[in-house]
């Protein structure tokens, strides 16, 4: 199978400075190829906490020099040119990421589609241009690139390498986001290494990587092993009814639901998000959830709801679009 091969370049001032967050963008890129070059654009001493993840990552930094009011249209330029030598001198590049929502980065999308090129487009919905989501051949919101799923409770099985949570969250992150129901565990291991050069098995008391992926498989019930002629397939399992009944949004709960949901972002370092990203986490972790069901009509109404109960604030852009504001 071919691996996309990446030039990923970060407006440092739309991705926000936490390292946590930055790393969920990589590894989102990870997942679908190779990065050879990276750039981030807009570099001060309070993105310090960034410097071990940029360095491990190789990315080369271009610093903010703060002159005039025109210095957030000078990184765009220096973004827009850096992108366009690499795609007119460097035949391996084969895929872009832009981390940023700015519609003056339209025309840059198309130039490099009409060459062929493959870009993704990662945002802070807050600031996302809808023209240059839909230019994108692919966008994601950035509050949405570390997917928050909820395994199951594990069973008690005995472990003498310790917890591997961690391992098996990276590896639902994978095939949560894969384009194919089921992945071949070769190719999943070539992901893992890609976003951990120092995976091995063995590091977690298995001496092969299917029986590791078999103790997870029966340990946690959140992915499925299966082998098809000789080749070892894995997906992620379906889920469980009486877990989906277990994660219900009754007139009881729904309030804290939103409200921990709502602490997620704010922790990750947003400030301001789009409703419809707030209404697709939360469906993806309550999948039965409707307005309806708590004794709403819209999802507005819930909202204004929350914002009397003093969960959240509510805000309108400079299109009228309205906006979540964290507490």
């Amino acid at each position: 199978m071919s691996t996309s091969r990446f030039a990923v370049f970060v407006d440092l001032e739309n991705a926000g400075g936490k390292a946590e967050t930055l790393n969920s963008i990589l590894e989102k890129v990870k997942i679908r190829g190779d990065i050879l070059i990276g750039k981030v654009y807009g570099y001060t001493e309070k993105f310090g906490g960034l410097k071990e993840l940029l360095l491990s990552n190789t990315f080369t930094v271009v610093p903010s020099l703060r002159h005039g009011v025109a210095q957030k249209n000078n990184a765009d330029i220096l973004l827009v040119l850096d992108a366009m030598e690499i795609a007119y001198t460097n035949p391996l590049i084969d895929s872009f990421c832009i981390v940023s929502g700015d519609s003056d980065y339209t025309p840059l999308v198309g130039k490099l589609k009409s060459m062929g090129k493959f870009v993704l487009g990662i945002s802070r919905s807050e600031v996302a241009s809808t023209i240059f989501i839909n230019a994108c051949n692919e966008f994601q919101f950035l509050e949405s690139v570390s997917p928050r799923r909820q395994p199951q409770k594990a069973k008690k099985v005995d472990n003498a390498a310790g917890d591997d949570s961690d391992l098996l969250k990276l590896v639902e992150s994978i095939l949560d986001d894969h384009n194919e129901e089921e992945v071949f565990a070769s190719e999943l291991k070539g992901i893992l290494l890609r976003l951990r050069p120092d995976f091995n098995e063995r590091n977690y008391g298995a001496s092969t990587f299917f029986k590791l992926l078999t103790r997870l498989s029966q340990q946690y019930g959140t992915i499925k092993v299966r082998s098809d002629n000789y080749n070892v397939m894995v997906s992620l399992a379906a889920e469980d009814g009486a877990a989906g009944k277990n994660r219900e949004l009754t007139t009881d709960n729904w309030v804290e639901a939103f409200r921990e949901q709502l602490k997620h972002y704010k922790d990750d370092g947003f400030e301001r998000i789009n409703p419809s990203i707030l209404k697709a986490d939360i469906q993806s972790l309550y999948p039965g959830f409707q307005e309806k069901s708590v004794g709403f009509k819209r999802f507005s109404d819930l909202l204004k709801a929350l914002e009397k109960e003093k969960v959240l604030a509510l805000e309108m852009d400079q299109q009228r679009n309205m906006l979540i504001k964290m507490l």
